[in-house]
């Protein structure tokens, strides 16, 4: 099996989103218990497995823990993956997975996805929230995926958050993010946990900002949001709001590794 290496959401190696990017070119699934030895092994946020199909790919995605219903930074790698090593000639590829038909399209040097646009309910800032976080966010929000979004003051108090992921593991939501205001050329700054789904801090979560863009564009009042991930590795996401169902996401992509699996 022929598996890449992508960091997503950065121009550079070594920073973004690490994904592994697996293409079955045998024409059929393996086990799922194969997938899942295969996401643990790598050890990265998400490991995604890519099927040819008549007019694209089925796409599926794991943690090291389990298979998740939607990520960004494993798809931007797998069309980076398939419109560089498979398809030079495309322009776009369509992955069709458990959230639906996701399109990537090239953007000159850049990627770009359609992905859908999550709606937010307002949640109480509980006494349980701000033991768990160690700090008292502004706001918080659920996400309709049951991620919780906790809004701090400044982009200083998310840079040098110290997460204790054990007390995050017991907060409500499948992830937590945390975000505030940006500086310098960002309108935002987030961080992300998911200790539930086996990722403790997830380096440039992209599903986080179908939640996160929204939120900051529908308070500042844009269309456009260029979005600073703080991790130690860092990244950058610009996310543009179509409309009440779905965004756009733009992002680099650089390749590490090509690799055989020998299984």
């Amino acid at each position: 099996m022929k598996q890449y290496i992508v960091d997503a959401f950065t121009q550079k190696v070594f920073q973004g989103n690490p994904a592994a990017v697996c293409v079955l070119e045998d024409g059929k699934w393996p086990e799922e218990q194969l997938m899942k030895h295969i996401a643990l092994e790598n050890n990265l946020s998400e490991t995604a497995f890519l099927l040819k199909e008549a007019d694209g790919y089925r796409l599926r995605w794991f943690t090291p823990a389990c298979e998740v219903g939607l990520c960004g930074h494993a798809t931007l790698a797998s069309g980076f993956v398939i419109l560089n090593f498979f398809e030079p000639e495309a322009e776009k590829v369509y992955f069709y997975t458990q959230a639906g038909k996701l399109t990537v399209t090239r953007k000159g040097e850049m990627f770009e996805m359609q992905f859908p646009n999550i709606p937010l309910e307002r949640v109480k800032v509980t006494q349980e929230m701000i033991e768990n976080l160690g700090t008292i966010p502004l706001d918080a929000w659920m996400g309709k995926d049951l991620d919780l979004i906790c809004v701090l003051a400044d982009d200083e108090q998310v840079k040098s958050f110290t997460p204790d992921f054990q007390a995050i593991n017991k907060m409500p939501g499948r992830m937590v993010h945390i975000t505030a205001p940006g500086s310098d050329s960002y309108d935002c700054c987030s961080r992300c946990f998911g200790p539930k789904v086996g990722v403790n801090e997830d380096p440039v979560c992209g599903s986080a900002h179908c939640q996160i863009g929204p939120y900051w564009a529908k308070r500042l009042g844009q269309k456009v949001i260029r979005a600073w991930e703080a991790s130690p590795r860092g990244g950058e996401v610009e996310i543009e709001i179509l409309n009440d169902d779905y965004l756009l996401f733009r992002g680099h992509a650089a390749l590490f590794a090509e690799t055989i699996l020998h299984i």
